[in-house]
């Protein structure tokens, strides 16, 4: 029996080519870049790609945006998100923008969950055995069979009106619901809000001025598919920490489990935009810091409180006398000795000084970079034209200590404690309390800085 070779021809094998499609992104200075991009490409790979080619530190702060023009709202675009398909929900007509940012709160829940989940406001679906603390909650958001249920009073946008009223809400796995009678959460008293599978959660940014909201802590939920204004589900809390707790919930009810993929692997997008080359900001934790002396043959820690700060003012006051020398903005040594008027200005070309800005826009900055205990920012003061404004956050909120110039022997030094600890220049002044808590709630941890693409 004879064999014959039977000849198969294959089908050709076409490779699948993605679609590209120019994208363009602001940064807070309204400088933009255009980026040619696939349309499999997500949100932390646009922000490699910006890093990459404006040769930032990769400190994974960094954040795409969603700006919807017309009603004043935003979000945070999730890195797995893909960008092109948040794209294609925008209507023709509608000026939207993306945004890049740094936004060292994006993941702050997962590092300190205590901020994020006031007692007051967190209940439990089943009976608990003792006390749960605020990581215990977290982990209950990311399992599938058990959740933590936020509840509270909001105010609402009366579907096609202008008022707002005053209602009693349920945060729950399945949606949004409302009580129609005071705080009960009887079933026969709750009704459906809204659902946040198929729709995405934006915080307003001038709710008050946009909607007539009674504060400007509102937030929304947009349908994917929104028609207009029409179609938004707007709710607006008393205060700061209210709202972050329930759009910090329903990111986790709607993300679960991505959310904490996309905090403890940061570089898993498409292998062509990954730079693990780039070495990451180092992030020092207060705890990983302490008060040492060296004053005698060996060091010591220096346990006592008290001691610890009197050593930091000593340590202040040592500064101020030493004649030390700084670089100037070309890299030329510049002595101290050259006057005070160099040491007033030096402080102009570091990215945390915002010159001229006012309490307003200051804390529109800090907010928009997260309300995370240490972010700040130096300015000119508005009431006192000699004087500086040092603005950080703390424990959710904005504070404002002003700098105040002092004359000794001829020479002028700035402070935040009436004398005690003095300063040539505003460098100083910030590397100090950097490492020094001093007079104020907490170290300074990370600028506001507004950056050019």
């Amino acid at each position: 029996m004879s064999l014959s070779a039977r000849r198969v021809t294959l089908p050709a094998i076409t490779p699948i080519v993605l679609q590209k499609r120019v994208i363009k992104v602001h940064s807070e200075d309204e400088t933009s870049r255009a980026l040619e991009v696939p349309s499999d490409i997500t949100a932390r790979d646009v922000c490699q790609l910006l890093i990459l080619k404006n040769h930032y530190i990769d400190d994974h702060s960094w954040t795409l945006f969603e700006h919807l023009l017309l009603t004043g709202l935003e979000r945070i675009i999730e890195d797995h998100e893909l960008v092109v398909e948040v794209l294609s929900n925008w209507g023709v007509e509608e000026e939207n923008k993306l945004y890049f940012r740094k936004n060292y709160a994006k993941y702050e829940f997962f590092k300190n969950p205590m901020y994020f989940f006031p007692e007051h406001m967190v209940s439990f679906a089943t009976e608990t055995n003792g006390e749960i603390s605020p990581t215990q909650i977290l982990q209950m958001f990311l399992s599938s069979s058990t959740y933590p249920e936020i509840h509270g009073f909001l105010h609402a946008k009366e579907q096609g009106k202008k008022s707002w009223k005053k209602i009693y809400f349920f945060l729950r796995r399945s949606g949004l619901y409302f009580s129609t009678k005071g705080t009960s959460k009887e079933p026969r008293h709750l009704q459906f809000f809204s659902e946040f599978g198929n729709s995405d959660i934006y915080v307003s940014l001038a709710g008050k001025k946009k909607h007539g909201a009674p504060s400007n802590y509102g937030f929304c939920f947009k349908p994917n598919k929104a028609r207009g204004p029409r179609d938004l589900r707007m709710l607006c809390a008393e205060e700061e920490q209210s709202r972050m707790c329930w759009v910090t919930a329903i990111r986790l009810l709607k993300y679960g489990m991505q959310l904490y993929q996309n905090y403890m692997h940061p570089y898993q997008g498409r292998g062509g935009c990954s730079s693990q080359s780039i070495s990451p900001m180092r992030s020092i934790s207060e705890n990983s810091l302490v008060a040492m002396d060296f004053s005698g043959q060996t060091s010591r820690v220096i346990e006592n409180p008290t001691e610890a700060l009197s050593v930091a003012v000593e340590e202040g006051l040592a500064w101020r006398k030493k004649g030390c020398l700084r670089l100037g903005t070309h890299g030329s040594p510049t002595a101290s000795s050259h006057g005070s008027a160099t040491n007033m200005a030096i402080h102009r070309s570091q990215p945390w000084f915002h010159h001229r800005i006012s309490r307003d826009e200051a804390q529109r900055l800090i907010m928009q970079q997260g309300l995370v205990d240490g972010v700040f920012l130096v300015r000119d003061s508005q009431s006192n034209p000699k004087t500086f404004v040092l603005s950080m956050s703390h424990a959710q909120k904005i504070k404002h200590f002003q700098i105040i110039p002092v004359e000794d022997d001829g020479e002028m030094f700035h402070t935040l404690d009436d004398g005690h600890t003095r300063f040539t220049d505003l460098i100083q002044l910030v590397e100090f309390y950097q490492l020094n808590k001093g007079v104020l709630p907490c170290k300074l941890k990370h600028y506001c800085a507004r950056i050019t693409l």
